[in-house]
């Protein structure tokens, strides 16, 4: 993909005056924000002097943010600069090897630890995901909900740090699986019987479904890439 530049018009972001943030926090969730909803696309330049000038703010905090991008590995150098990165299906195929050993983790941890309002909530989520089919976006949302409501009743932080940190470069990846005829129902499934396995306290078994259910995702993501390439 040929990197194109971008003007980047002020848009509503996270606000600027909340107490304890610098202005380099605000322009790096700022342009995190723009990446993960596609307001900055793969492969686009971000240019340090428009980012200034969308945000109202001098260029030191702006290159501090975008250092901290490049470093958290959504931005990367191009030819013309800093661009958004494209996830190769080598990478791809490694963040989601390390996503199944991760939700993995989480789906058992969450079977020792999850309280019944937790596993209540995930009840309601997997019902208004599955009202939602035909709606992938917002499906997308409720499934991200889903998962986090098992990173938080895993009662390990470590694991949620790590998979906030994964989930920041998924991101790049164009689109969501739920397009893919098919995969949403197969996915209310899925997270049913999750729930199950956590709602009886089967910690082998919550594992095992998690990480089968992230080996379909990824089936899914790849059958994304053979209908596009």
């Amino acid at each position: 993909m040929v990197s194109t530049p971008i003007y980047i018009a002020p848009v509503a972001g996270p606000e600027l005056g909340r107490t304890g943030r610098s202005r380099a926090d605000y322009v790096y969730d700022t342009v995190r924000a723009w990446i993960q909803t596609r307001q900055i696309k793969v492969g686009d330049r971000v240019r340090e002097e428009a980012v200034a000038q969308a945000l109202s703010v001098s260029r030191t905090p702006v290159r501090e943010a975008l250092s901290r991008l490049q470093t958290q590995g959504l931005l990367q150098v191009s030819a013309g600069g800093l661009a958004v990165v494209e996830l190769t299906s080598q990478q791809t195929m490694e963040l989601y090897a390390l996503r199944e050993v991760l939700e993995g983790a989480a789906a058992r941890a969450a079977a020792q630890h999850a309280s019944a309002n937790e596993i209540a909530a995930l009840y309601q989520l997997n019902a208004e995901f599955r009202d939602a089919i035909g709606d992938a976006d917002k499906q997308a949302m409720v499934n991200k909900e889903f998962h986090q409501t098992i990173y938080d009743a895993s009662r390990n932080r470590y694991i949620t740090r790590t998979l906030a940190d994964l989930h920041d470069t998924l991101m790049l990846l164009s689109n969501t699986t739920f397009v893919v005829p098919g995969r949403a129902a197969k996915a209310v499934g899925e997270h049913k019987r999750m729930i199950e396995a956590i709602e009886r306290r089967d910690a082998d078994a919550a594992e095992q479904l998690a990480r089968e259910h992230i080996r379909r995702a990824q089936d899914a993501r790849f059958a994304m890439r053979a209908r596009t390439s």
